[in-house]
C-alpha cells in the first residue's frame, strides 16, 4: 500500500536499480558463457544486456531530460544530474560503440572483446555504485 504514495523519483530509482541489478548479472552470464567457450550463448547474453543498456540509459535521458526542465527543479538535484550527464557522456558513447560492433551476428567473440568487457564490467560496478550513492539517493529524497 505504502508503494501507491511514493513519490515519481522514488519509484524511478527504485526502477533503475532493479536494471542495474540485471545489467551485472546479464554481464556475468557474458563473461561465464565467454570462458566455457559458449560463444553463441555469450552472445545471445549480450543482446540481452546491450537491449537492456539501451532502454536503461534512455528512460535516464529521457526523465533527466524532464527534471532538468521543470519548474521546481532542485538546485542540488540539477548539479548532480549535470555532473552526471558531463561525466558519462563520452564513456556511455565508447560504450555503445563497443556493444554495437560486437552484437553483430558477423562479428566473433574474441580475446580482445572478452578483456575489454571485463574492463567495461568493471567500470560499470564503480559507475552503478558512485550513481546510487550520489544522484539517485538524492533522487530517492524528493
Amino acid at each position: 500500500m505504502l508503494g501507491i504514495f511514493e513519490s515519481k523519483n522514488k519509484k524511478l530509482v527504485k526502477k533503475w536499480k532493479k536494471e542495474h541489478e540485471n545489467l551485472v548479472i546479464l554481464g556475468e552470464k557474458v563473461i561465464a558463457e565467454y570462458v566455457k567457450n559458449e560463444h553463441d550463448e555469450a552472445k545471445s547474453y549480450l543482446k540481452k544486456f546491450v537491449d537492456q543498456a539501451m532502454e536503461h540509459l534512455t528512460s535516464e535521458d529521457i526523465e533527466f531530460y524532464r527534471m532538468l526542465n521543470s519548474e521546481d527543479k532542485d538546485p542540488r538535484t540539477e548539479e548532480l544530474i549535470e555532473e552526471f550527464q558531463r561525466t558519462f557522456k563520452d564513456t556511455k558513447i565508447n560504450l555503445m560503440k563497443f556493444l554495437a560492433k560486437y552484437v553483430k551476428p558477423e562479428t566473433p567473440l574474441d580475446d580482445e572483446f572478452f578483456d575489454t568487457f571485463q574492463k567495461i564490467m568493471e567500470i560499470l560496478a564503480k559507475r552503478i555504485k558512485f550513481e546510487e550513492n550520489n544522484l539517485y539517493f538524492r533522487l530517492s529524497l524528493s
